[in-house]
């Protein structure tokens, strides 16, 4: 039974409608209609496809309707089923409207643009940001606006991507020197891309950094677990047992965290240490260690070790006094001798996330840390080694290092 459809295209017209019915993409509201005029071309009880359909009877027959009126004119049209996508979206979408007259004018929108982009402190109030509270209220106070409300000075804001109640970290780095810098960051990202083909000579490059401050918190009540159709619940009351401060050497050709140290300090001689634990894992191999500029990454300690373990037998100097331990540039510049079996290679000043263990510290954070209980240190100790070992043997992947020291596009 064919009622709406011509008959000479009702395949046509009904296998086009059945397939934009199917479509995720198309709007709730129209594939209604085009359900209705499906139902309506095989059924000629209005009422019973109101009901099936949960519309009125009026709805039903205004497509109805509109549908006749369409496909009336259907042998002058393309019949290509995709070519017919676009002509039956058109015919059952909604007309253009006009849309209620605007309460507010042009002016009083840039006016309200205008205090949000002001400090507070500007218009006597002792804030530091704007809530829109208080700028609705300010707004109406300089009569830009009478009986504007807060939800529409929001309204206004999200309009002109103005966010008053946001902000973020930024730093910029202290750079003396333009050429200097670039340099660093370049030879940084080169000895991430190099560092696999180092491998192969028996040169291990690791990433070492401390993350200090890690909290033993201990949830006063237990955690709920997740259920099905509820999620887990945490106490938000906490005791603090402690912090306990982490030294890693992350492999960068591996993925792997090599050697660790775990303490409630991270002195000269908690990284000396270290240090010579990792290399004690491959001491007849070559190091080269990316580090940041942290004063104990380049200290007497390690100075001393170095020159020891690669055979180093010159006058080091005097601390504070002279030679090569005189003060931290003369130290830094013998840790980063390339002709060292050991060397360092250390990050700019503020380009910590130049060190690829920085990424190591957020998956930490993330898996086991931020959602982590803890009833002492020892029990944080004994999980955050835990958890090493098993990210060595199941997540452990090198990083693809795509940075080339170049500016990042926006």
């Amino acid at each position: 039974m064919n009622l709406l459809f011509p008959e000479q295209h009702a395949n046509t017209i009904e296998t086009t409608i059945l397939a934009m019915s199917r479509c995720y993409t198309i709007p709730a509201g129209i594939m209604t209609r085009l359900k209705t005029v499906l139902l309506m071309n095989k059924n000629i009880n209005m009422a019973a496809v109101a009901r099936e359909l949960n519309v009125s009877d009026s709805f039903a027959a205004k497509w109805r309707d509109r549908a006749v009126q369409f496909f009336i004119k259907w042998p002058i049209q393309k019949t290509c089923i995709e070519e017919s996508w676009p002509l039956i979206y058109k015919a059952f979408s909604d007309a253009p409207r006009s849309g209620a007259p605007a309460t507010y004018t042009a002016e009083q929108f840039c006016g309200v643009m205008a205090v949000a982009l002001k400090e507070p402190t500007q218009c006597n109030r002792e804030i530091t940001h704007w809530t829109y509270i208080e700028l609705a209220d300010e707004v109406n106070q300089q009569g830009i606006a009478k009986g504007m409300s807060k939800s529409t000075v929001g309204r206004f804001l999200k309009q002109a991507d103005i966010r008053p109640h946001c902000s973020t970290y930024w730093l910029n780095p202290n750079i003396e020197d333009d050429e200097t810098f670039k340099k660093e960051v370049n030879n940084v990202c080169e000895t991430y891309h190099q560092a696999t083909e180092r491998a192969k000579e028996d040169v291990i490059t690791v990433s070492v950094d401390e993350k200090t401050g890690i909290q033993a918190l201990e949830r006063i009540s237990p955690t709920k677990p997740m259920k099905q159709g509820v999620i887990e619940k945490r106490e938000f009351e906490y005791k603090r047992h402690g912090t306990l401060s982490l030294t890693p050497s992350f492999n960068v050709v591996t993925g792997k965290i090599m050697q660790y140290r775990i303490a409630e300090t991270r002195g000269e001689i908690d990284f000396f240490e270290h240090i010579k634990k990792t290399v004690a894992l491959s001491p007849k191999s070559g190091w080269v260690i990316v580090a940041d500029q942290l004063n104990v990454h380049k200290s007497e300690s390690l100075v001393r070790y170095i020159a020891k373990h690669c055979g180093i037998t010159d006058e080091l100097g005097i601390k504070g006094k002279s030679g090569i331990l005189k003060n931290i540039a003369s130290r830094q510049a013998f840790l980063t001798d390339e002709t060292h079996k050991i060397r360092f290679v250390f990050t700019p000043k503020h380009c910590s996330w130049l060190n690829q263990v920085e990424i190591w510290f957020g998956i930490l954070a993330r898996k086991l840390l931020n959602r982590g209980d803890f009833c002492s240190m020892e029990d944080l100790r004994n999980k955050m080694e835990r958890f090493i070992d098993y990210f060595n043997e199941n997540l452990a992947k090198p990083f693809k290092w795509t940075y080339k020291g170049k500016a990042l596009s926006a």
